[in-house]
Protein backbone atom coordinates (compact mmCIF):
# COMPACT_ATOMS: atom_id res chain seq x y z
CA UNK A 1 0.00 0.00 0.00
CA UNK A 2 1.29 3.44 -0.92
CA UNK A 3 0.79 6.33 1.53
CA UNK A 4 0.51 9.84 0.21
CA UNK A 5 1.13 12.99 2.31
CA UNK A 6 -2.55 13.53 2.91
CA UNK A 7 -2.90 9.91 4.02
CA UNK A 8 -0.11 10.40 6.56
CA UNK A 9 -1.80 13.51 7.97
CA UNK A 10 -5.08 11.65 8.26
CA UNK A 11 -3.37 8.70 9.95
CA UNK A 12 -1.64 10.96 12.51
CA UNK A 13 -4.88 12.80 13.24
CA UNK A 14 -6.67 9.49 13.68
CA UNK A 15 -3.95 8.09 15.95
CA UNK A 16 -2.83 10.96 18.22
CA UNK A 17 -1.60 8.55 20.92
CA UNK A 18 0.88 6.96 18.53
CA UNK A 19 2.33 10.34 17.69
CA UNK A 20 2.71 11.23 21.39
CA UNK A 21 4.28 7.86 22.15
CA UNK A 22 6.78 8.33 19.33
CA UNK A 23 7.81 11.65 20.88
CA UNK A 24 8.15 10.00 24.29
CA UNK A 25 10.33 7.25 22.83
CA UNK A 26 12.58 9.84 21.17
CA UNK A 27 12.89 11.79 24.42
CA UNK A 28 13.62 8.61 26.40
CA UNK A 29 16.48 7.86 24.03
CA UNK A 30 17.87 11.37 24.51
CA UNK A 31 17.52 11.10 28.28
CA UNK A 32 19.33 7.78 28.34
CA UNK A 33 22.19 9.22 26.28
CA UNK A 34 22.46 12.26 28.54
CA UNK A 35 22.35 10.17 31.72
CA UNK A 36 25.22 8.02 30.52
CA UNK A 37 27.17 11.14 29.58
CA UNK A 38 26.62 12.46 33.11
CA UNK A 39 27.79 9.16 34.55
CA UNK A 40 30.97 9.33 32.44
CA UNK A 41 31.68 12.80 33.81
CA UNK A 42 31.20 11.51 37.36
CA UNK A 43 33.83 8.85 36.66
CA UNK A 44 36.15 11.56 35.32
CA UNK A 45 35.72 13.50 38.56
CA UNK A 46 36.76 10.40 40.51
CA UNK A 47 39.85 9.96 38.31
CA UNK A 48 40.89 13.61 38.73
CA UNK A 49 40.51 13.39 42.51
CA UNK A 50 42.58 10.21 42.60
CA UNK A 51 45.30 11.85 40.48
CA UNK A 52 45.37 14.81 42.85
CA UNK A 53 45.79 12.50 45.82
CA UNK A 54 42.35 13.09 47.32
CA UNK A 55 41.41 10.06 49.39
CA UNK A 56 38.02 8.75 50.33
CA UNK A 57 34.65 8.82 48.64
CA UNK A 58 33.35 11.37 46.13
CA UNK A 59 30.20 12.22 48.06
CA UNK A 60 30.09 15.96 48.85
CA UNK A 61 27.07 16.95 50.98
CA UNK A 62 27.37 20.66 50.18
CA UNK A 63 27.69 20.03 46.43
CA UNK A 64 24.64 17.75 46.33
CA UNK A 65 22.58 20.26 48.30
CA UNK A 66 23.55 23.00 45.83
CA UNK A 67 22.60 20.82 42.86
CA UNK A 68 19.21 19.92 44.34
CA UNK A 69 18.41 23.53 45.20
CA UNK A 70 19.28 24.58 41.63
CA UNK A 71 17.06 21.80 40.27
CA UNK A 72 14.12 23.09 42.30
CA UNK A 73 14.74 26.75 41.47
CA UNK A 74 14.67 26.18 37.71
CA UNK A 75 11.79 23.73 37.79
CA UNK A 76 8.77 24.88 35.76
CA UNK A 77 6.57 21.80 36.18
CA UNK A 78 4.37 19.92 35.73
CA UNK A 79 6.50 17.75 38.06
CA UNK A 80 6.61 19.21 41.59
CA UNK A 81 9.83 20.58 43.07
CA UNK A 82 10.00 17.66 45.48
CA UNK A 83 9.48 15.07 42.75
CA UNK A 84 12.03 16.55 40.35
CA UNK A 85 14.58 16.81 43.17
CA UNK A 86 13.93 13.17 44.12
CA UNK A 87 14.64 12.08 40.54
CA UNK A 88 17.92 14.00 40.48
CA UNK A 89 18.87 12.54 43.86
CA UNK A 90 18.59 9.06 42.35
CA UNK A 91 20.66 10.10 39.32
CA UNK A 92 23.44 11.40 41.57
CA UNK A 93 23.23 8.30 43.75
CA UNK A 94 23.61 6.00 40.74
CA UNK A 95 26.52 8.01 39.34
CA UNK A 96 28.41 7.98 42.65
CA UNK A 97 27.87 4.23 42.98
CA UNK A 98 29.80 3.60 39.75
CA UNK A 99 33.01 4.02 41.75
CA UNK A 100 31.84 2.29 44.91
CA UNK A 101 28.46 2.39 46.71
CA UNK A 102 28.53 4.36 49.95
CA UNK A 103 28.03 2.37 53.14
CA UNK A 104 25.26 3.96 55.21
CA UNK A 105 24.57 2.68 58.73
CA UNK A 106 21.05 3.27 60.03
CA UNK A 107 18.86 2.42 62.99
CA UNK A 108 17.21 -0.74 61.70
CA UNK A 109 15.83 -3.11 60.80
CA UNK A 110 14.92 -2.60 57.15
CA UNK A 111 11.53 -1.00 56.70
CA UNK A 112 11.92 1.53 59.53
CA UNK A 113 11.47 5.25 59.00
CA UNK A 114 15.21 5.70 59.56
CA UNK A 115 15.83 3.31 56.66
CA UNK A 116 13.44 5.38 54.57
CA UNK A 117 15.24 8.58 55.61
CA UNK A 118 18.60 7.11 54.57
CA UNK A 119 17.26 6.26 51.12
CA UNK A 120 15.64 9.68 50.80
CA UNK A 121 18.92 11.45 51.54
CA UNK A 122 21.40 9.20 49.71
CA UNK A 123 19.23 7.56 47.05
CA UNK A 124 18.77 3.85 46.44
CA UNK A 125 22.23 3.13 45.00
CA UNK A 126 23.92 2.97 48.41
CA UNK A 127 24.66 -0.01 50.63
CA UNK A 128 22.54 0.31 53.76
CA UNK A 129 23.74 -1.36 56.97
CA UNK A 130 21.09 -2.14 59.58
CA UNK A 131 22.07 -1.51 63.22
CA UNK A 132 19.99 -2.52 66.24
CA UNK A 133 20.74 0.57 68.38
CA UNK A 134 21.71 4.22 67.94
CA UNK A 135 25.09 3.78 69.65
CA UNK A 136 25.87 0.98 67.18
CA UNK A 137 25.29 3.38 64.27
CA UNK A 138 27.84 5.77 65.78
CA UNK A 139 30.37 2.97 66.33
CA UNK A 140 29.95 1.67 62.78
CA UNK A 141 30.89 5.08 61.38
CA UNK A 142 33.66 5.70 63.93
CA UNK A 143 35.27 2.38 62.99
CA UNK A 144 35.17 3.14 59.27
CA UNK A 145 32.87 0.21 58.49
CA UNK A 146 30.35 2.77 57.16
CA UNK A 147 31.06 6.16 55.60
CA UNK A 148 27.95 7.77 57.08
CA UNK A 149 25.18 7.03 59.54
CA UNK A 150 21.56 8.13 59.83
CA UNK A 151 19.89 8.49 63.23
CA UNK A 152 16.59 10.07 64.39
CA UNK A 153 16.94 13.18 66.53
CA UNK A 154 13.45 14.64 67.06
CA UNK A 155 9.80 14.29 66.20
CA UNK A 156 7.44 17.24 65.78
CA UNK A 157 4.90 15.77 68.20
CA UNK A 158 6.92 13.58 70.59
CA UNK A 159 10.05 15.72 70.99
CA UNK A 160 13.75 14.81 70.99
CA UNK A 161 15.32 11.36 70.88
CA UNK A 162 17.56 11.59 73.92
CA UNK A 163 19.72 8.56 73.02
CA UNK A 164 20.93 10.40 69.91
CA UNK A 165 21.76 13.61 71.77
CA UNK A 166 23.64 11.71 74.47
CA UNK A 167 25.90 10.01 71.91
CA UNK A 168 27.32 13.36 70.79
CA UNK A 169 28.75 14.03 74.26
CA UNK A 170 31.57 11.53 73.71
CA UNK A 171 31.58 10.83 69.96
CA UNK A 172 34.17 12.46 67.67
CA UNK A 173 31.74 12.31 64.73
CA UNK A 174 30.34 15.40 63.08
CA UNK A 175 26.88 16.15 61.70
CA UNK A 176 27.04 16.22 57.89
CA UNK A 177 23.39 16.70 57.00
CA UNK A 178 19.77 16.44 58.05
CA UNK A 179 16.67 14.75 56.67
CA UNK A 180 13.08 15.69 57.39
CA UNK A 181 10.60 12.90 56.77
CA UNK A 182 6.84 13.30 56.82
CA UNK A 183 5.57 10.39 58.91
CA UNK A 184 2.47 8.62 57.64
CA UNK A 185 1.34 5.80 59.91
CA UNK A 186 -0.60 2.93 58.33
CA UNK A 187 -2.65 0.29 60.10
CA UNK A 188 -1.40 -3.09 58.89
CA UNK A 189 -3.09 -6.44 59.36
CA UNK A 190 -3.97 -9.54 57.41
CA UNK A 191 -7.38 -9.61 59.10
CA UNK A 192 -10.34 -8.50 56.98
CA UNK A 193 -11.69 -5.92 59.46
CA UNK A 194 -10.95 -4.20 62.78
CA UNK A 195 -13.27 -6.43 64.80
CA UNK A 196 -10.89 -9.39 64.32
CA UNK A 197 -7.88 -7.53 65.76
CA UNK A 198 -6.99 -8.37 69.37
CA UNK A 199 -3.51 -6.83 69.68
CA UNK A 200 -1.58 -3.99 68.04
CA UNK A 201 2.21 -3.89 67.78
CA UNK A 202 4.25 -0.73 67.20
CA UNK A 203 7.11 1.39 68.50
CA UNK A 204 6.10 3.28 71.64
CA UNK A 205 6.32 6.65 69.85
CA UNK A 206 4.04 5.49 67.05
CA UNK A 207 1.51 4.18 69.55
CA UNK A 208 1.55 7.63 71.18
CA UNK A 209 1.24 9.41 67.83
CA UNK A 210 -1.87 7.36 66.93
CA UNK A 211 -3.51 7.34 70.37
CA UNK A 212 -6.70 9.14 69.31
CA UNK A 213 -7.29 6.82 66.34
CA UNK A 214 -6.69 3.75 68.49
CA UNK A 215 -9.03 5.02 71.24
CA UNK A 216 -11.71 5.74 68.67
CA UNK A 217 -11.46 2.48 66.71
CA UNK A 218 -9.82 -0.11 68.98
CA UNK A 219 -10.52 0.95 72.56
CA UNK A 220 -9.60 -1.88 74.91
CA UNK A 221 -7.45 -3.76 72.38
CA UNK A 222 -3.97 -4.59 73.74
CA UNK A 223 -1.19 -2.26 72.56
CA UNK A 224 2.31 -3.76 72.61
CA UNK A 225 5.43 -1.61 72.27
CA UNK A 226 8.29 -3.21 70.30
CA UNK A 227 11.75 -2.09 69.17
CA UNK A 228 10.67 -0.73 65.77
CA UNK A 229 7.69 -0.38 63.46
CA UNK A 230 9.32 -2.80 61.04
CA UNK A 231 9.51 -5.40 63.80
CA UNK A 232 5.84 -4.71 64.53
CA UNK A 233 4.95 -5.41 60.90
CA UNK A 234 6.96 -8.65 60.95
CA UNK A 235 5.18 -9.86 64.08
CA UNK A 236 1.73 -8.93 62.79
CA UNK A 237 2.35 -10.65 59.47
CA UNK A 238 2.83 -13.99 61.28
CA UNK A 239 0.18 -13.83 64.00
CA UNK A 240 -3.55 -14.23 63.52
CA UNK A 241 -5.57 -11.47 65.14
CA UNK A 242 -2.56 -9.14 65.22
CA UNK A 243 -1.98 -5.75 63.64
CA UNK A 244 0.83 -3.22 63.41
CA UNK A 245 1.28 0.50 63.03
CA UNK A 246 4.06 1.11 60.52
CA UNK A 247 4.86 2.68 57.17
CA UNK A 248 4.23 1.59 53.61
CA UNK A 249 7.79 0.29 53.25
CA UNK A 250 7.29 -2.16 56.13
CA UNK A 251 3.98 -3.30 54.64
CA UNK A 252 5.67 -4.12 51.35
CA UNK A 253 8.68 -5.74 53.02
CA UNK A 254 6.58 -8.15 55.12
CA UNK A 255 3.70 -8.55 52.65
CA UNK A 256 0.98 -7.39 55.03
CA UNK A 257 -2.19 -5.55 54.00
CA UNK A 258 -2.88 -1.88 54.71
CA UNK A 259 -6.32 -1.67 56.34
CA UNK A 260 -6.26 2.06 57.15
CA UNK A 261 -3.95 4.89 56.05
CA UNK A 262 -2.70 8.09 57.68
CA UNK A 263 -3.95 7.22 61.15
CA UNK A 264 -1.57 9.61 62.95
CA UNK A 265 -3.29 12.16 65.22
CA UNK A 266 -1.27 15.12 63.90
CA UNK A 267 -1.46 15.60 60.11
CA UNK A 268 1.94 17.37 59.98
CA UNK A 269 3.78 14.71 61.97
CA UNK A 270 7.45 14.95 60.89
CA UNK A 271 10.65 13.35 62.14
CA UNK A 272 14.07 14.93 61.73
CA UNK A 273 17.10 12.71 61.20
CA UNK A 274 20.81 13.55 61.33
CA UNK A 275 23.49 12.33 58.95
CA UNK A 276 26.73 11.67 60.84
CA UNK A 277 30.21 11.26 59.42
CA UNK A 278 33.90 11.85 60.00
CA UNK A 279 34.70 14.95 57.95
CA UNK A 280 33.46 18.52 58.30
CA UNK A 281 31.32 19.96 55.49
CA UNK A 282 32.17 23.21 53.62
CA UNK A 283 29.46 25.88 53.26
CA UNK A 284 26.64 25.17 50.82
CA UNK A 285 25.06 28.63 51.05
CA UNK A 286 22.04 27.58 53.11
CA UNK A 287 23.37 25.89 56.21
CA UNK A 288 22.71 25.05 59.82
CA UNK A 289 25.18 24.61 62.70
CA UNK A 290 24.69 22.40 65.77
CA UNK A 291 26.51 23.05 69.04
CA UNK A 292 27.02 21.30 72.37
CA UNK A 293 27.54 23.79 75.20
CA UNK A 294 28.11 23.23 78.90
CA UNK A 295 27.25 25.83 81.51
CA UNK A 296 27.73 26.47 85.19
CA UNK A 297 24.66 26.02 87.39
CA UNK A 298 23.93 29.60 88.43
CA UNK A 299 21.44 32.40 87.82
CA UNK A 300 21.62 34.00 84.37
CA UNK A 301 23.40 31.07 82.71
CA UNK A 302 20.83 30.50 79.98
CA UNK A 303 20.67 34.20 79.15
CA UNK A 304 24.45 34.32 78.81
CA UNK A 305 24.35 31.39 76.37
CA UNK A 306 21.76 33.02 74.15
CA UNK A 307 23.11 36.58 74.16
CA UNK A 308 26.04 36.06 71.72
CA UNK A 309 23.67 34.85 69.02
CA UNK A 310 21.37 37.82 69.49
CA UNK A 311 24.35 40.20 69.45
CA UNK A 312 25.43 38.88 66.05
CA UNK A 313 22.02 38.60 64.37
CA UNK A 314 21.94 34.80 64.39
CA UNK A 315 18.65 32.90 64.42
CA UNK A 316 18.51 30.07 66.95
CA UNK A 317 16.22 27.24 65.82
CA UNK A 318 16.66 24.80 68.72
CA UNK A 319 17.68 24.78 72.38
CA UNK A 320 17.57 21.50 74.29
CA UNK A 321 19.06 20.64 77.70
CA UNK A 322 20.39 17.26 78.84
CA UNK A 323 22.05 16.11 82.08
CA UNK A 324 25.82 16.33 81.72
CA UNK A 325 26.39 13.03 83.62
CA UNK A 326 29.34 14.72 85.31
CA UNK A 327 27.68 16.14 88.40
CA UNK A 328 24.31 16.45 90.10
CA UNK A 329 22.06 19.04 88.42
CA UNK A 330 24.70 19.94 85.84
CA UNK A 331 23.45 20.28 82.27
CA UNK A 332 24.67 20.63 78.71
CA UNK A 333 22.72 22.41 75.99
CA UNK A 334 22.20 21.33 72.40
CA UNK A 335 21.77 24.38 70.20
CA UNK A 336 20.92 24.70 66.49
CA UNK A 337 21.54 27.99 64.69
CA UNK A 338 21.18 29.14 61.09
CA UNK A 339 24.43 29.57 59.17
CA UNK A 340 27.85 27.94 58.82
CA UNK A 341 30.69 27.97 61.32
CA UNK A 342 32.84 29.68 58.66
CA UNK A 343 30.46 32.67 58.58
CA UNK A 344 32.04 35.72 60.24
CA UNK A 345 29.07 36.48 62.49
CA UNK A 346 28.97 32.89 63.78
CA UNK A 347 32.72 32.91 64.40
CA UNK A 348 32.29 36.08 66.47
CA UNK A 349 29.38 34.61 68.41
CA UNK A 350 31.35 31.46 69.24
CA UNK A 351 34.26 33.54 70.51
CA UNK A 352 31.88 35.42 72.80
CA UNK A 353 30.22 32.19 73.92
CA UNK A 354 33.56 30.63 74.88
CA UNK A 355 34.15 33.50 77.30
CA UNK A 356 31.18 32.37 79.43
CA UNK A 357 30.83 28.63 78.73
CA UNK A 358 33.30 26.06 80.10
CA UNK A 359 32.88 23.95 76.95
CA UNK A 360 31.71 24.77 73.42
CA UNK A 361 31.76 21.90 70.92
CA UNK A 362 30.76 22.40 67.30
CA UNK A 363 28.90 19.22 66.36
CA UNK A 364 28.83 20.23 62.70
CA UNK A 365 27.81 22.73 60.06
CA UNK A 366 25.78 21.16 57.27
CA UNK A 367 23.24 21.95 54.50
CA UNK A 368 19.70 22.47 55.66
CA UNK A 369 17.27 19.80 54.51
CA UNK A 370 16.53 20.18 50.79
CA UNK A 371 13.96 17.43 50.10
Amino acid sequence: MVFYPQDCCNWIMANPLESIRDKIDALDQQLQTLLNQRAELALEVAKVKAAQGEEGHCYRPEREAQVLRAVQERNQGPLSDAEIARLFREIMSACLALEEPLGIAFLGPEGTYTHEAAKKHFGHSVKTLSMSAIDEVFREVESGAAQFGVVPVENSTEGVITHTLDQFMASPLTICGEVELRINHEFLTNESDLTSVCKVYSHQQSLAQCREWLDRNLLGVERIAVSSNAEAARLASDEAGSAAIAGQAAAELYDIKVLATNIEDEPDNTTRFLVIGVDSVPPSGVDKTSLLVSAVNEAGTLGNLIQPFSNNGINMTKLESRPSRRGLWEYVFFIDIEGHVDDKNIARALDELRNDAPMVKVLGSYPRSVL
